[in-house]
């Protein structure tokens, strides 16, 4: 398992086994830094612990701040921010998933740029160019926001989860070893996630021969290793894999974007934060895999070769596309549907309504070759409850 360096836009990222080891360099000169995790997964993981041990042989001060929940909302960038004040911290090290990196992201964003976060979530402030250091220690094989400049914060009071793009961490630490102590439906999220991913990026408007290799190099790793992940949690090959698939998932999406499948989630847990996102996606996939297949067969019959070989580069082909995506959520026990999460009939249709006259959602229409119709929305979403 080879230890490599990646460099995606402003960040630099160390990935393999023990490369927690790389920060201390960048660390040097800190007086005080703030420490951002969730309740327990940096503790349990052991990389608090790493970092810590490296703080301390420094003579680095800290604080360490614990208070973001899962699908972040604005309240929880606004104590970000307070509590980096407060503590006059001179940088951030951020050790999570998706929710502790895309808050400290954001966080960063309103500290240099001031004004509220949902200045900058409805794009009325620019993102500063100069942000706070941030050491981001991703934790999950998932959201590949480690190495792209995106974050999702969430308006409670709209019930609207914003994707917006306030820059990359300034270095990011990529080791397997955090990711098995990952739950076993974590697992299942963040590398469906990062499914997702490879499959938005690949068949955006902004797609390229670029994003297909990705994409089809992300999808392959999944399914072959999800399976012996979730069969030994402890099997560190297969998290390597599937911590490699989403990083280059996540450099796909800062090339290729998302589309319709997040947008259509971010109208989901926008209005049930206590739905996971990757939960969220692999939910929707159950419906949306053959729209996706119908907008470049020949792409996505490359990308999910992995899920089904006979598959062939034609629209005919879309259902039996959806059937090898649903066999294979089958084959690893994943059976949730909207209801496991309280949505009903009555809900998805005004949520699909939401999805078409918000304005805030019709990035996500520009996004897509092709948007189906309401109903036809409607339709897929109803089936999936």
């Amino acid at each position: 398992m080879i230890k490599f360096n990646v460099y995606n836009g402003g960040v630099k990222l160390y990935f393999g086994l023990n490369t927690i080891n790389n920060a201390s360099k960048y660390l040097t000169g800190f007086k005080k830094l703030l420490i951002v995790t969730g309740k327990k997964s940096a503790k349990i993981s052991g990389a608090l612990d790493d970092i810590l041990k490296i703080l301390d042989e420094k003579g680095i001060e800290y604080s360490i701040y614990n208070e973001i929940r899962p699908n972040p909302v604005t309240d929880n960038v606004r104590g970000l921010v307070e509590k980096y004040k407060a503590e006059e911290a001179k940088g951030f090290i951020a050790i999570g998933g998706g929710s502790i990196i895309d808050a400290v992201k954001a966080a960063r964003a309103v500290i240099s740029g001031g004004g509220d976060i949902v200045e900058y979530l409805e794009g009325k402030r620019p993102i500063p160019v100069n942000q706070p250091f941030l050491l981001a220690i991703n934790l999950t094989h998932g959201t590949g926001t480690e190495i792209d400049r995106y974050a999702v914060v969430t308006i409670p009071e709209t019930k609207e989860k914003i994707g917006f793009a306030p820059g990359y961490p300034t270095v990011s630490i990529d080791d397997p070893r955090y990711t098995v102590t990952l739950p076993r439906n974590q697992t299942i999220y963040t590398s469906i996630d990062a499914f997702a991913h490879a499959v938005e990026s690949a068949t955006s408007v902004y797609a390229s021969p670029y994003t297909y290799l990705l994409a089809a190099e992300a999808v392959k790793y999944i399914v072959a290793y999800l399976p012996r992940a979730l069969k030994n949690p402890s099997d560190i090959e297969a998290r390597y894999w599937l911590l490699y698939a989403s990083m280059i998932a996540g450099i796909s999406i800062d090339h290729g974007v998302t589309h319709l499948g997040h947008g259509l989630e971010h109208i989901l847990s926008g209005y049930n934060p206590d739905l996971p996102h990757g939960a969220g996606l692999a939910i929707l996939y159950k419906g949306l895999m053959r729209y996706f297949y119908e907008l470049n067969p020949e792409v996505m019959c490359k990308i999910l070769k992995p899920l089904d070989p006979t598959l062939r580069p034609r629209k005919e082909d879309a259902e039996k596309a959806q059937e090898a995506y649903n066999l294979f959520l089958e084959s690893i026990g994943y059976k949730e549907t909207l209801s496991t999460y309280g949505f009903d009939e009555d809900i998805i249709r005004e949520l699909v309504k939401n999805f078409y006259e918000l304005p805030k959602m019709k990035k996500y229409h520009l996004l897509s070759p092709r948007i189906p119709s309401m109903e036809e929305i409607y339709k897929i979403m109803s089936s999936l409850i």
